[in-house]
């Protein structure tokens, strides 16, 4: 399918074989707005059996997209969890993103514009909400596992409360709630879009986005995604061949001004906004981790300046039927995306057992 009617194509087409589902019934948000149609972009790979219940779901994370196989490529390598004879993969776009699904760089079908900064906004829980619609309209009955990282990582655990389908769940890098350290951090970062010149309260020149400011954004981001000591190691104080500046200056303009061209503003603000909702006791009892029964592995990284380590170890102690492991790693919070060798023993032993029970 071709993309039509997004504000920017070189988000949303990065990947032509993703497929697109559209639903034409008015989507209610956890807020009480509503949208009056919405697109889900997805990829599975490997197929769907007679009962339809061997499915592995894969949540992404921030600026992730429906190419699991891209960004979580060891989890599909020989050595990973994943078995296309066994397993059906499905990876869902989330809600409010610019790769495919309906989010601020889509257009409002009630009005014919970009929704941009009229977008509303929504919660980990609407996110979940949304991937049911697919997970409905494509019959599915059960789903062995639910996986993510970070942002995914709450989807997931979300899912894990939400949906009776699941059979288990494994959480990686992330904690019960957001965080008043992650919020803040999240704030800084929305603060550097908002004061880029072009913002205009989220209704900018598609051609002329707030480039700078996702720019400084990121560069805050890939900050807390590492470590003190990794940037050591990296970078040192050496200076970027034959200029005056550092080379983790260099660095860290290069990671903004990347991101700059493949994601959106409003979508960074959007995204990062449902992140800071993220607490599962929200409206529901203080026993609601300790009542939940089926297996939940919960995977932490030792560096992690993000989400430390003590929130995974704290979120595991709540729940009733959980496995807490602990990943050493000098990469910080992007240990998720790194360490496969490590992630993979310990999913691989999880979903083996959780299958055998």
């Amino acid at each position: 399918m071709e993309c039509s009617g997004e504000l920017h194509s070189v988000f949303t087409c990065m990947n032509q074989d993703t497929k697109h589902t559209s639903f034409e019934t008015p989507f209610i948000l956890e807020s009480g707005d509503s949208l009056p149609a919405i697109e889900i972009a997805w990829k599975s790979w490997g197929v769907l059996n007679d009962r339809k219940d061997n499915v592995i779901l894969v949540c992404h994370a921030l600026t992730g997209h429906a190419a699991a196989n891209e960004w979580f490529s060891g989890f599909f390598e020989k050595d990973g969890i994943i078995d296309l004879d066994r397993d059906y993969v499905l990876c869902i776009n989330a809600l409010g993103s610019c790769y495919g699904s309906t989010g601020p760089s889509t257009t409002n079908p009630a009005t014919g514009a970009f929704w941009q900064g009229g977008f509303p906004e929504i919660t980990i829980r609407d996110m979940v909400r949304f991937q049911q619609v697919l997970i409905d309209h494509l019959g599915i009955t059960g789903i062995q596992l639910v996986i993510g990282g970070s942002m995914g990582g709450m989807v997931a655990l979300e899912f894990a409360l939400m949906d009776h389908r699941i059979q288990s769940v494994a959480c990686i890098a992330m904690g019960a709630k957001h965080s008043p350290w992650a919020v803040g951090i999240s704030h800084a970062q929305r603060m550097a879009i908002r004061a880029d010149k072009t913002w205009n309260n989220g209704f900018y020149d598609p051609d002329r986005q707030p480039k700078e400011g996702i720019a400084a954004a990121r560069a805050m981001a890939m900050i807390t995604y590492r470590t003190p000591e990794n940037y050591y190691q990296k970078f040192g104080r050496r200076l970027q061949s034959g200029k005056d500046v550092f080379e983790v200056e260099s660095y860290l303009e290069y990671q903004g001004e990347k991101l700059g061209t493949r994601f959106d503003a409003n979508t960074y603000i959007t995204l990062s906004k449902a992140m800071d909702t993220h607490d599962v006791y929200r409206g529901r009892e203080e026993r609601v981790l300790h009542d939940l029964d089926i297996p939940v592995l919960v995977i932490g990284i030792n560096s992690d300046l993000l989400y430390p380590i003590a929130e995974q170890s704290e979120l595991s102690k709540e729940l009733s039927n959980s496995t807490f492991v602990k990943i050493k790693s000098p990469y910080g919070h992007d240990a998720f995306l790194i360490e496969f060798e490590q992630i993979n023993k310990a999913l691989t032993r999880f979903y083996a057992d959780s299958l055998n029970n």
